[in-house]
């Protein structure tokens, strides 16, 4: 989002009743002025209450404020609301969410110099997600480190020096490539620059200083098949020959509904846009329950990149798209299919160490100010703790169902 600050308009406080004095002619008040600036970049401070109480009390006394002024206020809110949105999440003329596609697409699945590719994500962001997995599950954290930023007030992603590190678990720190202070400056270091989106997960190649791709679909193929010479578990395969038509059947389910759904309801800026997106979750999700309740995973009983693609929505869905973005008609503990499904996964060596709470609820609740205005940081569900999504799924047995 642009660095962009909006002004209220300003207010006039009637000054005190002044008397007449004989032989003096009344003079004309001059009305003070109180303006009150908030900006997207810094979190708003709270006005001094004092002030407030003798503001309210000169204009309103002891009543509730006037109609005509909440719906001032209203329709002032509304249309800086749809401003910020428009800004933060591109629609259509129905209101509807349309996410930009990446502009760095990688095709050719092998590179001839593969030690100087560097990783950067942002641990909120599900796309970003995918890509430490299948980093993390082919072994590749040596030869693809990885620069872990976190997202700043004004929507674009820092990088700043963690207060402690977790060896059980990835937290955000410094740029380790090339010291920038943010993405955005090592987007600009490319060669002819870069003055577009500076999004995650990216992956940069630090000897010709050149953004080889953004889109995270390409990063996950890359590196499943891609840098298998170089990894530690060359011998997992999450897109088999055999499975590449189920794959891409489910991905083409779940990518409009699931994982771009939760934000085509978050980000929709018309009751019409929101009501059809909720409603393609929820029947998806319906779905989706019915067929885990037969199936481990989506293609069988193996692991693939389909999975990786769901899982990365499915553990934010309870802490964030639940309740900030209204994904609000059943939460995921309530699908008994796909919750196992979730634990499942979750258990996988590795996989739980990829799943930042912390660092994912602060990146939704303190960032996406028009969602959140006060970027008041709700308590963790139980059923997102670590407790409890290490509960046994029982649902080895299902490895043994042959699905059609």
């Amino acid at each position: 989002m642009p660095n962009t600050t909006l002004l209220t308009p300003h207010l006039p406080i009637p000054p005190p009743t002044q008397r007449r004095r004989p032989g003096l002619s009344n003079p004309r008040p001059t009305p003070r002025r109180l303006s009150i600036r908030t900006s997207l970049n810094q979190t708003p401070q709270p006005p001094d209450s004092s002030l407030l109480t003798s503001v309210t009390k000169l204009l309103w006394g002891p009543s509730l404020p006037p109609g005509l002024l909440i719906s001032t206020v209203r329709t002032a809110w509304h249309s800086t609301w749809q401003l910020m949105m428009s800004q933060l999440a591109p629609s259509d003329s129905s209101g509807r969410y349309s996410r930009p596609s990446s502009r760095f697409r990688w095709t050719n699945l092998s590179l001839q110099n593969p030690t100087t590719l560097h990783l950067y994500v942002g641990l909120p962001c599900p796309w970003a997600h995918r890509t430490l997995i299948v980093r993390a599950l082919k072994g590749l954290e040596d030869i693809v480190p990885v620069s872990i930023a976190s997202p700043g007030l004004d929507g674009s992603w820092e990088f700043k020096d963690s207060p402690g590190t977790d060896k059980d678990i990835l937290v955000p720190g410094a740029d380790n490539a090339n010291g920038c202070r943010n993405l955005r400056e090592v987007y600009k270091r490319r060669r002819g620059g870069y003055d577009g989106r500076s999004t995650v997960p990216m992956l940069w190649d630090t000897k010709t200083n050149e953004v080889i791709c953004n889109e995270s679909y390409d990063i996950i193929e890359l590196f499943n098949s891609g840098l298998n010479g170089f990894a530690r578990n060359p011998g997992l395969d999450l897109s088999p020959p055999a499975l590449k038509g189920k794959i891409e059947e489910w991905n083409r389910i779940i990518y409009p509904n699931v994982n771009n759904g939760v934000y085509r309801c978050g980000f929709a800026q018309s009751q019409e846009a929101y009501n059809t997106a909720v409603n393609e979750l929820f029947s998806t999700l319906d779905m989706l329950d019915k067929h885990l309740g037969s199936s481990r995973y989506l293609c069988g009983g193996k692991l693939t990149l389909a999975d990786i693609c769901l899982f990365t929505t499915l553990i934010r869905f309870d802490v964030v798209y639940s309740v900030l973005f209204k994904c609000t008609k059943k939460k995921l503990v309530e699908y008994s299919n796909l919750h196992g499904y979730l634990r499942d996964i979750y258990q996988i060596p590795k996989v739980a160490a990829t799943c930042n709470f912390t660092a994912i609820t602060e990146g939704y609740y303190k960032t996406l100010f028009p969602l959140n205005p006060g970027s008041i940081h709700p308590t963790m569900p139980s059923c997102c703790e670590h407790g409890v999504l290490s509960r046994p799924h029982q649902r080895e047995s299902l490895s043994l169902v042959q699905v059609s």
